[in-house]
């Protein structure tokens, strides 16, 4: 039996087991099978995702890359979240200074870590489609889509706390008009031009989680496409903890995203694989 050291890391809720793979401690593994393993809640240490750092392609560009791994081993292009806890696991094991860059799917992340948050700058908004028509089982609902890294969904809300995330969440992820990569789909009720509450389906954990990075973002951006906000945004996720969300804007165009948080340490130790 191996032992692999790990650090468990959460931001906003969502937690994270990350693994220092420089020195390719994990050789031969299939890492889609470990974050399966490693991150069941009743088998394992559990958590929403597994993040395994390794060396950076262009080491003159991003002093490490990531591989991001969804609790059901799929691999995800983006997580704001979990880019957070990255960062911090990254000033933790002296990997990177306290601003950084770093490697995704979804390109180049930059990151600061502060005192008490951590802030990343996303790589951009794309695909934006407004007022889409998506037929759910009761009828149809109108929602309206971004891509913040990764893509999303996002209804407006007046029944927040009697939305059913999971069975609504579920039937939009896995849409016709979603298809073949899916979505990840977010509720959204605003509560003033900087404020809104979100809860969150994520693709991947199958299930709502206690906060979701990109889908703050892409909240953020649509209600400011429908005139309700501006920035900056506080964001209240489902964990009751809170997100700041500030980005420009030239048009229809969105630029300077960022996202701003917690990172805490919840655990650290070796993992028997």
């Amino acid at each position: 039996m191996k032992k692999i050291p790990f650090h468990k890391i959460q931001g906003n809720g969502n937690d994270f087991i990350l693994i220092d793979n420089r020195r390719n401690i994990l050789k031969g593994r299939n890492l889609s099978a470990l974050a399966k393993q490693v991150c069941h809640r009743n088998r394992s240490v559990g958590a929403d995702g597994l993040i395994v750092i390794v060396p950076a392609v262009n080491r003159k560009e991003a002093d490490f890359r990531w591989r991001f791994y969804n609790s059901d081993g799929s691999e995800a292009e983006m997580c704001g979240n979990g880019a957070r806890c990255a960062a911090q696991f990254a000033v933790i094991k002296k990997i990177a200074p306290r601003t950084m860059a770093f490697e995704t799917r979804a390109g180049v992340i930059h990151a600061e870590v502060k005192k008490n948050t951590v802030k990343v700058e996303l790589t951009g908004a794309r695909d934006r489609r407004m007022n889409i028509p998506i037929a759910l089982n009761f009828g149809t609902r109108i929602g309206h889509f971004i891509n913040t890294g990764v893509p999303h969904v996002v209804y407006l809300s007046n029944k927040l706390e009697n939305e059913e995330v999971q069975s609504i969440g579920s039937t939009t992820r896995y849409h016709a008009i979603f298809r073949p990569a899916g979505t990840n789909v977010n509720f959204m009720k605003v509560d003033g031009p900087h404020r809104l509450r979100i809860r969150t389906y994520e693709r991947g954990v199958e299930g709502e989680t206690l906060a979701c990075g990109t889908g703050a973002v892409a909240a953020a951006l649509i209600a400011a496409s429908l005139a309700m906000v501006t920035s900056p945004v506080t964001i209240e996720t489902r964990g009751g903890d809170r997100l700041t969300v500030t980005f420009s804007r030239d048009g229809d165009e969105f630029t300077g995203l960022h996202l701003e948080g917690e990172a805490v340490v919840v655990c650290e130790g070796m993992l028997n694989i």
